[in-house]
């Protein structure tokens, strides 16, 4: 690999000048989506407006310079926000208050762990962590994120006091407030739902939530909403982002943030290689995720320099950015110019904006996140998955994010190991043509009279073995004629350990003493050296090994028509 391979993406080694207009139209469309919806979140970290138009600026710029996907849009990302949120408040670190100096500084060294993480992942190509969150579980972790955000608004868009405690608590709290709500309130809440949904219904390409921040703010001052009781945004912070280290923290501070930044890095690595991995898929693409892991470390390492909280991949705003044809990280780099002009010139007109509507937009954001059709498909497909999925839900909005995120890599695991533990098993049987059939393997059954074919669907080690052999025996013993050839069909059995190997021979021996024959087929060849490693080979007759089950069937029927001698 040549040094300009490896220091300079792909997408700029390949880009062509006629691409430049699609992805600048492209990327001024993502600013005006994303501009709001960053402003949004700013309401689930609990930091300034300000730090979430900060998400967009270096961090998005350095990761189209590091990353590897030529879509990926990253920023400010709702299920990240809610982890930090609550991760910071169960911290109680007393005089830690919401959207104060501190509080800034605390989520910004969360960003630079998550980004110190990150550039250990990459090192050791951890790029496969990822995959221990199974769809199932992301679905219902972020389904769970989604009802803790879009709840979490309420208070916001109705003009009452938020309640404190658990999400129980905090929703009777919410009801036995209702009669307190503001009208005006509810207006510009109400309204900005009204527009948002309108026009995905007319286009989805039109930029609900900016026409909605417009005129509210417009409505807001001609009306002078805030003497009417509703909550306005305030003055905002304008300029270009500090550069620095977080203020008052050093390396000590650290440890005490280390379960944050652990449960942010696994759902930054998860979420974004599925987003890279999908638009990749889409067009027939390849995506190098260690590469993208090094541009999200970078990503958050310039997020905790320049005073804002941990940035994620975007499934919602990498859509958006497909949909209008962008072809490269460029339209990132054109959101990044737009939103650098709005924080130099524009922060000023944002005083007057209500806070319900800001509310409402998140609101959409967090019903985005409750993925009702997932859900249904996964249940179609496997009850266990979806039982796993709705758990994992409850938890994320009834108990906190960070439980979450750790129940969500728990259950992913085990039911990997529940799988492998108790995987599907076949009986092989013969048809008429010759082809193989493939039934569930149930006692009372046979491939041919005196002929059992057996297919198990995972490697073989020590946590299945004695299932495998249970089942074959079982097998055996309820076969409606005598059983004189058993045929492993070794096809999904790509590998065994010590343990699986014992258990192996110890079922060859007694297959052997009732005098059967056992045999091998379609084997891969790293299983036979295994196999042949740890002696196994050496307990039958090597000469029953067959590449196909085909093969290994033809030698029982030739078996069976030899005289007897």
């Amino acid at each position: 690999m040549s040094v300009l391979t490896a220091i300079v993406p792909a997408w700029i080694r390949q880009y062509k000048p006629s691409w430049l207009g699609v992805d600048v139209l492209a990327g001024v469309t993502l600013a005006a989506v994303a501009i709001p919806e960053v402003m949004g979140y700013t309401s689930i970290a609990q930091t300034p407006v300000i730090t979430g138009l900060y998400t967009i600026i270096l961090p998005t710029l350095v990761f189209a310079l590091l990353g590897s996907s030529r879509l990926l849009v990253v920023g400010a990302d709702s299920a990240t926000a809610a982890i930090l949120a609550a991760g910071l408040a169960g911290l109680g670190i007393s005089g830690l208050s919401p959207n104060s100096a501190e509080w800034v500084a605390w989520t910004s060294l969360v960003a630079l762990v998550c980004g110190a993480l990150l550039v250990l992942a990459r090192l050791l190509r951890l790029g496969f962590l990822g995959d221990f969150l199974s769809a199932s579980v992301l679905i219902g972790f972020l389904t769970g994120v989604g009802i803790s955000v879009l709840t979490g608004q309420l208070p916001d868009m109705l003009g009452i006091p938020k309640g404190t405690g658990n999400w129980f608590e905090q929703q009777w709290s919410t009801l036995t407030h209702l009669g307190d709500a503001n009208g005006w309130t509810m207006a510009f809440a109400g309204g900005t739902l009204v527009i948002i949904v309108g026009c995905k219904l007319i286009n989805r390409k039109i930029p609900g939530a900016v026409i909605a921040v417009i005129l509210s703010i417009v409505l807001s001052n001609v009306l002078d909403a805030s003497s009417q009781g509703v909550a306005v945004i305030g003055p905002v912070q304008g300029g270009l982002p500090p550069f620095g280290l977080p203020q008052g923290l050093d390396l000590s501070d650290i440890p005490a943030v280390m379960g944050v930044a652990l449960s942010c890095f696994f759902l930054i690595i998860a979420q974004s290689a599925a987003t890279s991995r999908s638009f990749a898929m889409k067009h027939s693409e390849r995506v190098d995720i260690n590469r993208d892991i090094l541009g999200l470390a970078g990503a958050n390492v310039a997020a905790g320099l320049t005073g804002t909280f941990v940035v994620n991949g975007s499934p919602t705003k990498t859509e958006i950015l497909d949909e209008q044809r962008g072809r490269s990280q460029m339209a990132n780099i054109t959101m990044v110019a737009v939103v650098i002009v709005v924080v130099l010139f524009l922060t000023r007109y944002l005083t007057n904006m209500p806070v319900a509507v800001l509310a409402a937009i998140v609101f959409m954001i967090g019903l985005g996140l409750v993925d009702f059709r997932g859900l249904r498909r996964i249940r179609a497909a496997r009850v266990s998955e979806f039982v796993i999925a709705l758990l994992t839900a409850i938890v994320v909005f009834a108990w906190g994010v960070e439980e979450g995120i750790i129940l969500a890599i728990v259950l992913s695991v085990l039911e990997l190991v529940r799988r492998a533990y108790t995987p599907r098993d076949f009986l092989v049987g013969v048809s008429k043509d010759g082809e193989p059939t493939y039934t569930a393997a149930e006692p009372g059954t046979e491939s041919l009279p005196g002929l059992v074919v057996f297919r198990f669907d995972s490697r073989l080690f020590y946590a299945n073995a004695s299932l495998f052999v249970d089942r074959i025996q079982q097998l055996i013993a309820a076969a409606p004629s005598r059983v004189r050839w058993l045929i492993l069909d070794c096809s999904s059995i790509g590998d065994i350990d010590y343990s699986a190997s014992l258990n192996l021979e110890g079922l060859i021996a007694s297959l052997h003493a009732e005098g059967r024959v056992f045999a091998i087929a379609q084997a891969d060849p790293r299983l036979l050296e295994v196999l042949a490693k740890l002696d196994t080979l050496k307990k039958f007759d090597n000469a029953h090994i067959y590449a196909t089950v085909e093969d290994a069937v033809a030698a029982f029927r030739a078996d069976a028509a030899a005289p007897a001698s």
